[in-house]
């Protein structure tokens, strides 16, 4: 028969689909078996409004053999078969699919599905193969046909010999390249495991003769090699199931199948919704953190099937950077997929399973730290960062969503509280959420800034990540309560007698201050008496949105700017080294200078900053014990 050539838009699309449109190669294999489901479906429909036909699922199969002599791989299914008139139209021409017309045609009121919509699968093919031939014989057909190809030159359609009903595609496979190994697709492990990660849950038995070792009878060292038919594929996948079939151990085995981690789930939470968004999935919220989690590299995003059928991998759009850390997957049959199947379009469906995911992620985390502390503590040893790192994000628009699920170590607690228990523990006195910033809680502990606010009774919030300070000063606020760092200018705190005498000492002593902020000019903003240290000489506070700790921070980062808070020495005027001080400022200049700077440098080291002149401290340290 003469070939016949593909029309030209057709012929152009082929072109392109072969070279570009899929990623990996063996997604062919994917939308082949896809293909052959579809085709049983297509007699499971008729059967339902036709008496004629009975349909016994253990009829109904699909079968992959290789022959690598050969490089001959084969696709056979028990499904509907196709005419001469179906092979012309489905085949012939491109983006012309079956499937969908007749998914249009059909009410589906069972809950089955037609994978293969968008008429260009088939032709994915010829990314591994020269040649395609297509062996079909339809239901209520006494004929079969052939339809064979080499690619975009054409095709041709003639009689064959075929008795039982069904389709036999045989690909044959192409030579390897210098850059392409095109065995691998001959490979017995290889198709294997392409099937397993594609089509696994395809609801056909896929079949193949898989090569299987066993003991020789009179030596159990040495070994007999031989094939035998097996079912590749699960069929049923657990989401599907009901969850009062399922324990925990069958969840945490479907983690460690799907390799979500080498860890076990701390959580797992299973879908199926029926509404505006119909879709099933499991999600698991891990236990420990995943090497490369806070680096660039990570990817985040739930596996995405339709209708069983793998599509993605990673779909990113399924979650919300502060829920990155969730494994899983998603399947749903109303999802709008272009020509590939693996591109996904951002319709409203999309929108609305990513918006019901982030809503059950958020009630599971609200649920935990509520009925299982410890369980809520240890997911957020490992992904706490993370949530804050959401409440800081995109200008603090999530932080709403986000602020209740936040813990931090409390200085009375010494334990991590919420902020809804730092607020209903505080006294009606308190104004504000205090919240000191270090790099340790043994470093924090020893702050002096801290003394006033822990003479006071009040609780500390003690910030020890260095996204703490940033994702609160978006928060601003919980509760109508601020935040307020122990060491910024004003603690708002009413003042006792102790602090009066300092503010009186403060202005007695101006006449020093200013010559001690002189001393220090470019370094400090300001020079003052303390009313917030109790035993300790000396500390720096910061006025402004900067803080000390901030500087350290941004300034630590690679694209350094530079970034100074506006600094404040504050003294203790009743501490011994004030009345020093007096003495210095009234008979010894130099020795002001002296004292002055080993004061800052050391409320530098307090802070965790480094000293600008480590060997003139280190004299000024030899010139007061000489």
């Amino acid at each position: 028969m003469a070939k016949k050539q593909f029309k030209a838009e057709s012929k152009r699309l082929l072109e392109m689909m072969i070279n570009s449109i899929y990623t990996q190669k063996e997604i062919f294999l994917r939308e082949l078996i896809s293909n052959s489901s579809d085709a049983i479906d297509k007699i499971y429909y008729r059967a339902l409004t036709d008496d004629a036909i009975q349909f016994n699922k253990e009829d109904y199969y699909i079968k992959i053999e290789a022959d690598k002599d050969n490089r001959i791989l084969k696709i056979t299914d028990t499904g509907i078969g196709m005419n001469k008139e179906e092979l012309e139209n489905n085949l012939g021409v491109i983006a012309q699919s079956g499937s969908f017309a007749f998914k249009k045609e059909t009410e589906q009121k069972d809950g089955h599905n037609i994978i293969g919509q968008f008429g260009v699968g088939f032709y994915s093919a010829f990314m591994v193969a020269d040649e395609v031939t297509v062996v079909s014989k339809a239901l209520d057909s006494d004929e079969a046909y052939t339809w064979h190809s080499k690619g975009a030159d054409g095709y041709s359609i003639k009689p064959a010999e075929r008795e039982a009903v069904g389709t036999e595609i045989t690909l044959k496979i192409k030579e390897n390249t210098e850059d392409e190994q095109y065995d691998e697709f001959l490979d017995e492990y290889r198709l294997k495991t392409v099937i397993k990660k594609y089509s696994d849950f395809i609801r056909y038995p896929i079949k193949m003769d898989v090569t299987t070792r066993a003991p020789k009878e009179d030596n159990e060292e040495e070994f007999d090699e031989f094939t035998e038919e097996q079912t590749v594929n699960s069929m049923v996948p657990i989401w599907r199931k009901n969850k009062s079939e399922l324990t925990d151990e069958d969840y945490a085995a479907f983690y460690a199948e799907k390799r979500y981690g080498f860890d076990k789930p701390l959580k797992h939470i299973h879908i199926s919704a029926d509404g505006a968004a119909v879709y099933q999935a499991i999600l698991f919220i891990p236990e420990s953190t995943p090497f490369d989690y806070y680096t660039k590299e990570y990817e985040k995003g739930l596996e995405l099937y339709s209708n069983g059928v793998l599509i993605m991998n990673k779909c990113a759009d399924l979650l919300p950077d502060y829920f990155s850390f969730v494994k899983g997957m998603v399947d749903s049959e109303d999802l709008s997929l272009n020509i590939s199947r693996e591109m996904l379009q951002h319709d409203r469906q999309l929108k609305l399973i990513a918006k019901n995911i982030k809503n059950k992620i958020k009630s599971q985390l609200v649920s935990m730290l509520k009925d299982e502390r410890e369980q809520y503590e240890k997911f957020y040893e490992s992904f706490g960062r993370q949530l804050k790192f959401g409440v800081y994000n995109d200008y603090g628009m999530q932080k709403e969503e986000l602020q209740d699920l936040l813990l931090f170590t409390s200085s009375n607690e010494k334990k991590l509280v919420s902020l809804d228990e730092y607020v209903s523990n505080m006294p009606e006195e308190q104004k504000y959420i205090y919240y000191a910033v270090g790099e340790s809680v043994d470093r924090i502990e020893k702050m002096p800034q801290t003394e006033l606010v822990r003479d006071k009774g009040f609780e500390i919030l003690y910030f020890t990540d260095d996204v703490d300070e940033f994702a609160i000063k978006m928060l601003m606020k919980y509760k109508e309560k601020e935040f307020k760092s122990v060491s910024s200018g004003d603690l708002g705190i009413e003042a006792d007698e102790q602090d009066q005498q300092a503010e009186e000492k403060g202005k007695e002593h101006k006449e020093l201050f200013e010559a001690m902020k002189e001393i220090l000019e470019g370094k400090v903003k300001d020079v003052k008496a303390s009313k917030r240290l109790k035993s300790h000489p000396v500390c720096l506070t910061a006025e402004g949105d900067v803080s000390i700790e901030m500087e350290k921070i941004l300034n630590a980062m690679p694209n350094n700017q530079e970034v100074q808070a506006n600094k404040v020495l504050e003294i203790n005027v009743n501490h011994d080294v004030f009345n020093t001080l007096k003495s210095a400022h009234t008979g010894d200049e130099e020795k002001l200078k002296l004292y002055t700077h080993l004061l800052y440098n050391q409320a530098l080291l307090i802070e965790g900053l480094p000293i600008q002149d480590p060997v003139q401290f280190t004299n000024d340290i030899c010139k007061v014990m000489a």
